[in-house]
């Protein structure tokens, strides 16, 4: 499967099975679709070269020279040669045995507050109460947890476990207590907890940020971006802003982690269909962590984004990129969460064909100990698996989402995106289709231009990389 498409002046060609990805000149660019459809049609490989430049010589609007042409075909034949053009996908058949595999637990989304001091607007937890009641997670509930946590997840010794809300702080003496008692587990089980705290900062102060500096190995601050953006979306209950509240002490959070191992995380919506503006806000205040994402919304939601939307969000999506690379290039680069992509190394094959692991790898606990596949699908009982005293009780559920994966998505087998977003979210495919294995289409068209400015960003970090290293020799 080949994806071709220009971006910021770059002729870019991803191989999508071998993971290839290719800058090419025009008469390259131009040759690779005619080479494959040669190719398609079953013409023998010795006639390719005379067919192709027949094809572009007939076309005459390109002016390529004929030499040109069967170098650029040549080139094209020694990648597919090499395994980095036409590559075959290999790669249906390992899910399948992936799925037979023994699951194990690795992460908990603890709800440790359903509760909250603010009144987000967008806020699918509905302020915190997920459908169902106020509640804050004893920590009781707590250690049974995580004593879940550590007697299902195997040889795995690193575990995850995010306090997640409404909003943590709300319950700070738990937190503290839960990561002493997990701290605690370590050395008996051979296990090493890795803890992260969301919050909203409005409860930030001296003695949480020290606690969380030397506890969370990452911290998530919720912030919209611009003050008249932010304020809003993320109102107190009183309708008063947060902006002026919380922006003091997330810097003071950024500096304290030495601009590492946090980020400041947004979301944008109708009103902001020009986001790019709070993403360079949040840098031009000092951020270096940064994600603003899009809303996920019912059409009938005042702020939701919707189809005729998408020019303005996908030619956002390139004026941003252009323009964090830009100031990347000036020394004065901000790392976006969505253009972030490792094209050497990455995530594992299983982990790209399968995606976030909700629902097997990954699952949410309801202050009441409750077990769902997670923190989006909290308090829709049909999604109810157990609880941290039983364990898992809905097997099928489990099993149901361990078969979720690209290929079990008919929109996803011929997406090019589809090794880099493992598949999308299972709870937006059930929130727009009514089951899992389907995809929230505004959302994929998004995500695939994320995809692309992700690449160009690449590409063109490589050119320039190349170039100093010309002008060093």
């Amino acid at each position: 499967m080949i994806h071709q498409y220009k971006n910021n002046g770059y002729n870019i060609v991803m191989d999508v099975n071998s993971g290839s990805v290719h800058v090419v000149d025009d008469v390259v660019y131009d040759v690779i679709p005619l080479v494959e459809e040669a190719l398609t049609t079953g013409c023998p490989e010795t006639e390719i070269k005379n067919r192709v430049c027949g094809q572009l010589q007939d076309r005459n609007t390109d002016n390529y020279a004929p030499e040109d042409i069967a170098d650029a075909v040549g080139q094209v034949m020694e990648l597919r040669e090499a395994g980095m053009l036409y590559a075959p996908d290999v790669y249906e058949n390992y899910i399948i045995d992936f799925k037979k595999r023994e699951t194990v637990v690795k992460a908990l989304c603890l709800h440790i507050a359903h509760d909250c001091n603010l009144a987000c607007k967008y806020c699918f937890a509905e302020e915190g109460e997920y459908h169902g009641r106020r509640a804050l997670m004893s920590l009781e509930v707590g250690k049974k947890a995580l004593d879940f946590l550590v007697k299902n997840s195997g040889n795995r010794v690193n575990l995850e476990v995010d306090f997640f809300g409404g909003e943590p702080t709300l319950n700070w003496q738990v937190v503290k207590d839960l990561v002493a008692y997990g701290r605690s587990l370590e050395e008996p089980f051979h296990k090493k907890f890795r803890f992260t705290l969301t919050t909203n900062g409005i409860l930030l102060n001296d003695e949480i940020m020290e606690f969380a500096n030397r506890e969370m190995s990452n911290i998530v601050l919720s912030i919209d971006g611009r003050k008249e953006v932010n304020d809003l979306m993320r109102p107190h209950r009183g309708g008063q802003g947060s902006y002026d509240t919380i922006v003091p002490k997330f810097l003071k959070v950024a500096e304290s982690r030495n601009q590492t191992n946090y980020y400041v995380r947004g979301t944008f919506t109708g009103n902001n269909l020009d986001f790019a503006e709070d993403v360079l806000h949040l840098a031009d205040l000092g951020f270096e962590q940064i994600s603003v994402e899009p809303v996920v919304a019912p059409p009938t939601a005042d702020y939701a984004l919707r189809e005729e939307d998408l020019p303005k969000l996908l030619a956002e999506y390139d004026r941003l990129a252009a323009e964090l690379l830009n100031r990347r290039k000036e020394g004065k680069g901000v790392n976006f969460f969505h253009f972030m992509i490792d094209l050497e190394g990455g995530p594992c094959v299983a982990k790209r064909l399968s995606g976030c692991g909700s629902g097997t790898e990954y699952l949410a606990v309801t202050p009441w100990g409750d077990l769902y596949p997670c923190h989006q699908f909290v308090g829709v009982e049909d999604f109810l698996m157990g609880n941290v005293d039983e364990g898992i009780i809905r097997t099928d559920i489990r099993d149901e989402f361990k078969a979720c994966n690209v290929y079990a998505r008919e929109k996803c087998r011929s997406c090019f995106a589809k090794f880099y977003c493992s598949g999308g979210c299972a709870a937006n495919s059930y929130n727009f289709h009514g089951h899992i294995n389907d995809a929230y289409d505004l959302g994929c068209e998004l995500q695939k231009k994320r995809i692309e400015c992700a690449i160009m960003i690449k590409a063109a970090l490589a050119e320039s990389e190349g170039e100093e290293s010309n002008e060093e020799e």
